[in-house]
């Protein structure tokens, strides 16, 4: 290891620390208001992110990736979800990596290319308008994406209209409990619940007790942990987060039902899919 190893490790930490603490996020929308954020820190969000957002690599590494599968990973960042997949994405025939920062998806695509995945693809869109055929991916995963989501609830929707029956959704997150937390679910101390929220809430990350709420509802649970991590620089303090894979019913549900907890796409909740001319398909290598 180079002599001078910790001292570009403190080097980028310090850059990080910079936009998450002092540097102010400007934007008119949510896409600016990301890249705004990330811009600066893109090379240095890896070496960072991966002593801050624990669980990602446990997660990706315990799913099961079918043979001529597809995978939509939603908020994709840098793409070391690929990284922490292994062998696995071999298997797969496409790879899509979806994310609104341009700075952070570039950082992919580089990755992509210098690992010769030639199946992966990187789209600059909103997880909210992400479109394939319904019922034409085997994985789905939002890897601490979903409390940067403004329409969370829409972006999950999305997953389960495309996901196939049986189709697996994996989710790790910072999260915090309702007040009074029925079980499964831990229950957080009031100084938690409101030192977390407001904490990520300065970086417009959005902790919410329903993520876990509407996953279980939608979704066959198959692994639910709940835990809580080491945070850069402040020893003392746990952030909680969590661990869920789900699957998609085999069966085929009435929409109008609500014991089925399936959403049409004329119910309530409304689709952006009508928008998806507005996701760029970033040029590069690979196929659909």
């Amino acid at each position: 290891m180079s002599i001078t190893s910790p001292r570009i490790k403190l080097s980028e930490d310090l850059k990080v620390l910079w936009h998450l603490l002092l540097r102010p996020v400007r934007g008119h929308t949510h896409a600016e208001r990301l890249e705004s954020f990330y811009r600066g820190q893109a090379d240095s969000y890896d070496s960072f992110r991966s002593r801050l957002l624990h669980g990602r690599e446990r997660l990706i590494g315990s799913l099961e990736f079918p043979d001529d599968g597809v995978w939509v990973d939603m908020g994709a960042g840098t793409g070391e979800n690929v990284v922490f997949a292994g062998d696995s994405v071999s298997r797969l025939r496409a790879i899509h990596l979806v994310d609104l920062a341009p700075s952070l998806l570039e950082v992919a695509q580089r990755r992509m290319q210098e690992r010769a995945i030639t199946q992966a693809r990187v789209h600059l869109c909103d997880a909210t308008q992400f479109e394939l055929p319904p019922a034409s991916v085997d994985v789905i995963t939002f890897s601490y994406s979903l409390t940067m989501i403004p329409d969370w609830f829409e972006a999950i929707l999305v997953a389960q209209r495309l996901l196939k029956p049986g189709g697996t959704i994996a989710v790790v997150d910072f999260t915090v409990s309702r007040k009074f937390a029925s079980a499964p679910q831990r229950q957080h101390h009031w100084c938690q619940r409101t030192f977390w929220t407001h904490w990520f809430a300065f970086d417009n990350v959005f902790l919410t007790p329903d993520h876990l709420a509407m996953l279980t509802r939608l979704f066959q649970t198959e692994r639910l942990e709940q835990s809580s991590g080491r945070v850069p620089y402040l020893p003392l303090l746990r952030a909680p987060f969590y661990l869920f894979a789900g699957r998609k019913s085999r069966q085929r549900c009435d929409p109008s039902s609500s014991e089925n907890h399936v959403f049409s796409r004329d119910s309530t909740y409304e689709f952006a899919s009508q928008s998806s001319g507005d996701c760029q398909l970033r040029p590069g290598r690979g196929t659909v």
